[in-house]
């Protein structure tokens, strides 16, 4: 049986493709400019959360954690989340967020769930809360397999005893570091190649018997938002 499994967030524990782009929904903008320099290599994982704040800022110029607490509030769960999730805490598996979402989000997710321990990104606040502009980049955006790989040493866990599930090609590190990777509503086929098992229908729960035993033949279904759609 697994003792671990890592989970990614954003379209894959919730139902938006991006926290960062729920963010910038709630205030009618987006940050497509700071996107397209970030996959051009021109700016690096913590000016890409930079220039995030800086958007909002315009919204919002004295913008607190507690106002993302509850912007956030509103993300809802991906289907099958508390199957999923319970089904793994009733056998012992231990469970864990790595998200490069926000942390704002990933905790409140991993309260309702009962997941074990998250690591995703966040901010640094003054003494009010409220948001200086710098990120606090816990898993860099291409960085999953290195996060999973410490977090694997401190619980003294090995890849044979670790599942995971993701949605995209940022996840395909997971799955490296895992027995079990299950591509979950997948981007593409990318997602699909790097992974062991694929569940392509709407419901986290569909995800429990590759985890725990037991298989499953998923239904095919359109493809999720690809890697890009995470980052906005």
């Amino acid at each position: 049986m697994l003792k671990l499994v890592a989970l990614d967030m954003d379209g894959t524990l919730v139902d938006v493709a991006s926290s960062w782009g729920a963010v910038h929904a709630y205030f009618g903008d987006s940050n497509t400019e700071g996107l397209q320099a970030f996959m051009d290599n021109r700016i690096d994982d913590a000016e890409f959360v930079r220039s995030d704040v800086r958007i909002w800022w315009r919204h919002r110029p004295r913008l607190s954690r507690g106002d993302l607490e509850e912007i956030l509030g509103l993300v809802p769960l991906m289907p099958g989340a508390h199957r999923l999730i319970d089904g793994l805490n009733e056998r012992g598996i231990r469970t864990a967020i790595v998200s490069g979402g926000v942390d704002v989000l990933a905790e409140r997710i991993a309260r309702e769930l009962g997941i074990d321990r998250v690591l995703a990104n966040g901010f640094e606040t003054d003494g009010d809360g409220r948001l200086t502009g710098e990120g606090i980049i816990r898993v860099p955006i291409w960085g999953k397999e290195e996060v999973l790989a410490r977090l694997q040493a401190e619980l003294g866990v090995v890849p044979a005893e670790t599942g995971s599930v993701g949605n995209s090609e940022i996840d395909v590190g997971l799955f490296r570091r895992s027995r079990v990777g299950v591509a979950f509503l997948p981007a593409d086929e990318t997602v699909r190649r790097g992974a062991t098992a694929v569940v392509a229908e709407r419901d986290l729960g569909r995800v429990l018997p590759y985890l725990v035993g037991g298989s499953e033949e998923p239904p095919a279904t359109p493809a999720a938002p690809g890697s890009r759609a995470k980052l906005l």
